[in-house]
């Protein structure tokens, strides 16, 4: 029976283990990352990461759920603390961009699903549908309020969310520019809002 420090020291290490196959995924894809690329990555022999996944498959299906559950926590938070539409909205783009670049990240671009079996295809689709849904509930809401210009919520939502996710594909750890990024991003983003 595994003790807590056990459980605790297993989650941390597959953390460390996704955030070190989330960067080789953004560099070099699903089809030219192998094991071996995370392995040296962290440090560790190939076959010490099938104690945490049995393929490469499974590895980028479980970086792309964490980058689903990352934007959803920024998400979240920023429903519970946002004052109006916009104000949610820069929030939550504050609050994602930290997961981003800050020391929660990097988190994979979702740009491989198809390479994911169906089921798993299938799950992180539908994590995708239900983000973009909840972001559209809040620029529907902005619209409400007044806070947000009329817009197709849709399309609006669409290239924010395609503007935010790729991220990771051009950063690559500088901290002067993530906190650029941080600090101009969500204001960039909000200007047509």
């Amino acid at each position: 029976m595994a003790t807590d420090a056990e459980e605790t020291r297993f989650e941390l290490q597959k953390a460390r283990m996704l955030k070190a196959a989330a960067r080789c995924f953004n560099q070099k894809g699903y089809s030219g990352t192998s094991l071996r690329d995370v392995a040296d990555e962290l440090g560790l022999t190939d076959a010490a990461l099938y104690y945490y996944v049995r393929n490469k498959e499974e590895l980028v299906y479980l970086c792309y759920v964490r980058a689903a559950d990352l934007g959803r926590e920024a998400l979240d938070q920023a429903r519970a603390e946002g004052k109006d539409g916009l104000d949610t909205i820069l929030r939550y783009f504050r609050y994602h961009i930290e997961m981003i670049v800050g020391e929660r990240g990097p988190i994979a671009i979702m740009s491989e699903i198809p390479s994911l079996k169906p089921v798993h295809r299938e799950e992180v689709l539908e994590l995708s549908r239900q983000h973009s849904a909840n972001f559209e509930a809040i620029l529907e809401a902005g619209i409400k309020d007044g806070s947000v210009a009329a817009c197709n919520v849709r399309m609006t939502g669409n290239a924010i969310m395609g503007s935010i996710n790729w991220i990771p594909k051009w950063y690559h750890g500088d901290p002067e520019l993530a906190q650029k990024l941080v600090g101009e991003f969500p204001e960039i983003l909000a200007r047509g809002l």
